[in-house]
């Protein structure tokens, strides 16, 4: 088992590693997090044709609401997320009251269908994460700087290595911002999932007209796409 797995990556000077995303739950500086469903959830997740009871894995989770949502929608969701201030900030501001238990080294928060593993998604397993039908990224790869990305694909095949997949990224001018998040263009999504014969970007628009922080760093342009792979 790898141990501190963030800890040698970096960009613009800033280390990426676990005491990095400590540190920015401790200050509130979490901008990444979207204070409502993301609308791209909603109207793609269809596409993947899920039966009603499939398990949903949400890596790098924060206390992302789309937990909720692909809950109500019949699923059984399991988020892998390093700061615990995170995970019981999830539970706290939904008003849940988790089972609090111990596997390995994660730290395991259930309630109903939502599972959240607290620790380290690089040390995570396939026999801790267990069978999943689906994964939703929405603010994990576009988390992770360059160098990591490859690292994090090959780590998520390995854990589901055929399951469908809905994928949202971000992309920018890194010369205006470093992030996170970080700027994923579509040359490198095909590069990291050149595997998946069956990649297709199903939207892509520009929103940076309704993202003022992104503005105010000098940014021209935020493009924002949904990618969906098959099995």
């Amino acid at each position: 088992m790898r141990q501190n797995s963030l800890i040698t990556h970096s960009v613009g000077g800033i280390a990426v590693q676990p005491e990095f995303w400590h540190q920015r739950w401790e200050e509130n500086r979490i901008g990444f997090h979207l204070g409502q469903v993301n609308p791209y959830l909603v109207k793609y997740w269809p596409s993947l044709e899920l039966h009603t009871g499939s398990r949903v894995f949400v890596p790098l989770c924060g206390k992302s609401l789309d937990m909720l949502w692909l809950a109500e929608q019949g699923h059984d969701v399991v988020g892998v997320e390093i700061s615990p201030i995170a995970v019981r900030a999830f539970f706290e501001e939904n008003r849940l009251e988790p089972v609090i238990s111990q596997q390995g080294a994660f730290e395991i928060w259930s309630v109903d269908q939502i599972t959240l593993l607290l620790g380290d998604f690089f040390e995570l397993t396939p026999g801790q994460l267990g069978e999943v039908a689906a994964v939703y990224d929405r603010a994990s790869l576009i988390a992770l700087p360059t160098d990591m990305r490859p690292e994090y694909v090959e780590h998520l095949n390995a854990l589901c290595p055929t399951v469908p997949r809905l994928l949202i990224t971000l992309d920018y001018d890194q010369n205006n911002m470093t992030g996170p998040p970080f700027a994923v263009s579509d040359e490198e999504v095909r590069d990291l999932y050149a595997d998946r014969a069956s990649l297709i970007r199903l939207a892509a628009e520009n929103v940076l007209e309704n993202n003022a922080r992104f503005r105010e760093q000098g940014l021209d342009h935020l493009l924002e796409s949904v990618w969906r792979m098959g099995a």
